[in-house]
């Protein structure tokens, strides 16, 4: 095991993947840092920080810089798996993917439907989202629930180093288009990751904590908040098993309903706003296929239906917290 961050777990295995296959290519705004910049052409590497090193290893043939252009950017990738290139196509802000939705909708996610399975789409398109860094409406969102919602994507969201790194590798040896969620406020966050060749298959979710009483579900920044209120819980004894579903499509439903046929409570938590969302989608399966093992109604814990604020302290209320996922979890004991 080796200690690292989430950002360097994705940079070492996107190094790893690139020495592996020669097929791998990576793509997207300002990845190499732009020629003629001071210090030469990695002196920014990606503006998180994620793709340096790439290109003095790689070259400008596997290491591409774009324009500004979110269409051009995924529909290069698309052209590219067709033609049998296995590219990662990063977006610096997942706010944007609205811009390159037909490529991702309409192309890349019913390619192996609409050419009856004699085509694959080995695209990873990774997107940099979430709030918490002072980035404003734009910038802050959460739209892995927008992109669950279409058949034929994969969508992951890595909580941990560990599972970025086995996600990831998973992502880029499969045959199928995957929208890779990072979450900017994680890109620092350390943990233990296993040296070697590591995998973690999709649609198998993580407990992250154990206990009987209530069952929280949750993914990305979310899963360390609820860490924490489930930490802070058991300390009054109280217990609660904490679900990290790793990635939303495909959905582990069978931990989630395992979990709640034996607490009988579930608190949902989702950073992205409660309508047609994330936590909406879970309530929905719980209410419907473990109903009689409910002892209260499932809690939604979101952020509010609004666009996210700029000013630090209305941001900080905006985004779901510790606090709040205590205060859920309590009003589902409430129910006896």
């Amino acid at each position: 095991m080796t200690v690292m961050t989430i950002r360097d777990a994705i940079n070492r295995t996107i190094h790893a993947e690139m020495e592996r296959n020669p097929d791998v290519v990576i793509l997207g705004e300002d990845i190499v840092g732009g020629n003629g910049t001071a210090g030469g052409p990695e002196a920014i590497g990606g503006i998180w920080g994620a793709t340096g090193g790439l290109y003095a290893k790689f070259g400008p043939d596997r290491v591409i810089d774009t324009p500004i252009s979110e269409s051009a950017i995924v529909g290069a990738a698309a052209g590219l798996a067709l033609a049998g290139k296995r590219p990662i196509a990063e977006l610096m802000f997942a706010d944007f993917v609205g811009v390159s939705l037909d490529q991702l909708w309409n192309q890349m996610a019913k390619f192996r439907y609409m050419f009856g399975g004699k085509t694959n789409c080995p695209a990873v398109v990774r997107l940099v989202y979430g709030a918490g860094m002072n980035a404003a409406a734009q910038h802050s969102q959460s739209v892995y629930a927008m992109l669950t919602a279409i058949p034929g994507l994969k969508v992951v969201l890595p909580a941990t180093p560990a599972d970025a790194k086995g996600l990831l590798t998973e992502a880029l040896r499969g045959d199928d288009p995957v929208m890779f969620f990072e979450h900017k406020a994680l890109f620092g966050a350390k943990g233990e990751v296993p040296d070697g060749d590591y995998r973690i298959p999709f649609g198998q979710a993580r407990m992250a904590r154990e206990g009987g009483d209530v069952t929280i579900v949750t993914c990305g920044r979310m899963v360390s908040f609820s860490e924490r209120a489930a930490d802070k819980l058991a300390a009054e004894g109280i217990g609660c098993d904490v679900i990290d579903l790793r990635t939303t499509s495909p959905m582990d439903d069978e931990a989630i309903l395992d979990s709640v046929e034996a607490t009988g409570r579930v608190v949902i938590v989702d950073e992205s706003s409660p309508r047609c969302s994330l936590a909406a989608d879970i309530a929905a399966l719980v209410a419907s296929r473990a109903f009689t093992a409910l002892k209260a109604p499932p809690e939604m814990v979101t952020a509010p239906h609004s666009p996210i604020p700029f000013a630090r302290e209305l941001e900080k209320a905006w985004l779901p917290s510790p606090i709040g996922i205590e205060a859920a979890v309590r009003r589902t004991l409430a129910f006896r």
